[in-house]
């Protein structure tokens, strides 16, 4: 099969496709022969071996440990193990494989059935890959912020891979949400849903004078004290990524790491970062969001599987509405 190969850290122009095995499939594994995947910020981290803390959290020390980068997958059971009960051969599945090693800029994967779920009924392979990792990371970080109907809640980074999740997935609780973009993606922001939308060009948020119950910040950066001065007494602020670049770079997610469980007050104000997990519940809920038409992930641009490091050069940029996506065009 082909397969993006990264054996080395480096830019994405490191990145190989190459002719690899197909997967060996195990008794308690699904195959699941690929037609889309999409970018995330830690495949970056797992290319590059930037931030080096990325190295001990399980990316490689030396080298990439995982040889086919890629976590978001959505595709066809080709084959099932002797062992495999939920999935059959033809199911249309989607998946996240961070933390069980990667493997989804390619064309087949052999995974445990655990790490999917059926896709969606009424989106296309490219919006059920877009779905996947973003809108688990939206979901658990709005579940950590405790959401509520009826609060304010604002998402730093409202148009983005996550924000726009955040965004649909908010507005399904009843939240009032607030986004925060840039000038163009005002009217794109307010199309998915926002009530209000603020652009961060022009006005700062935390010095407005007024007061949200959950903030989740998806990109940008403000210090951890500009987050808690604009929380209202019970609010939460969760942390889910932030600028990688510049004067500022990494130093919001530093910030929520050290310094949000000192900040936070017991009945009071909560500040903290999250530490997402693939779960095959949450995706299963994501799906029936979809399938109601209350979610409709956003896809701003394509790339064949040959040319993910123009892909990558282009999510790299920052300034993506929705998804970047790798199509994946299986040889019969």
């Amino acid at each position: 099969m082909k397969a993006v190969v990264c054996a080395k850290f480096g830019p994405p122009e490191s990145l190989q496709l190459q002719e690899v095995e197909k997967p060996t499939l195990k008794d308690s594994d699904v195959l699941v022969r690929i037609r889309a995947s999409s970018v995330n910020f830690n495949i970056l981290a797992y290319m590059e071996g930037k931030p080096v803390f990325a190295r001990l959290m399980g990316v490689g020390l030396l080298k990439p440990k995982a040889k086919i980068p890629g976590g978001d997958i959505a595709g066809q059971v080709e084959a099932i193990g002797k062992n495999v009960r939920q999935f059959k051969q033809g199911d249309e599945v989607f998946g996240n494989l961070d933390g069980c090693g990667w493997g989804a800029f390619a064309e087949y994967v052999a995974v445990s059935e655990n790490v999917l779920a059926r896709k969606p009924n009424n989106i296309s392979f490219e919006q059920a890959a877009a779905a996947v990792q973003s809108s688990s990371v939206a979901l658990q970080g709005l579940r950590k912020g405790k959401i509520k109907s009826g609060q304010k809640v604002l998402i730093y980074g409202a148009s983005g891979g996550i924000g726009t999740f955040a965004v649909q997935i908010a507005k399904s609780f009843g939240a009032d949400v607030i986004g925060v973009c840039s000038t163009r993606n005002l009217d794109f922001v307010r199309s998915l849903g926002a009530d209000h939308v603020i652009d961060y060009t022009k006005e700062d948020f935390t010095k407005n004078g007024q007061l949200y119950d959950l903030i989740l910040a998806t990109a940008g950066y403000h210090s951890i004290f500009d987050y808690k001065r604009a929380l209202s007494p019970e609010g939460s602020y969760v942390m889910v990524g932030g600028t990688m670049k510049g004067p500022h770079a990494m130093t919001q997610v530093f910030q929520a790491l050290a310094m949000g469980p000192l900040l936070s007050k017991k009945g009071g104000k909560q500040l903290g970062s999250l530490t997402t997990k693939a779960s095959q519940p949450d995706l299963v809920f994501i799906k029936e969001l979809i399938e109601a038409g209350k979610v409709k992930p956003v896809i701003d641009k394509s790339y064949p599987l040959n040319e993910v490091a123009a892909a990558l050069r282009y999510y790299e940029k920052r300034h993506t509405r929705g998804k970047v996506v790798i199509t994946i065009s299986n040889i019969p």
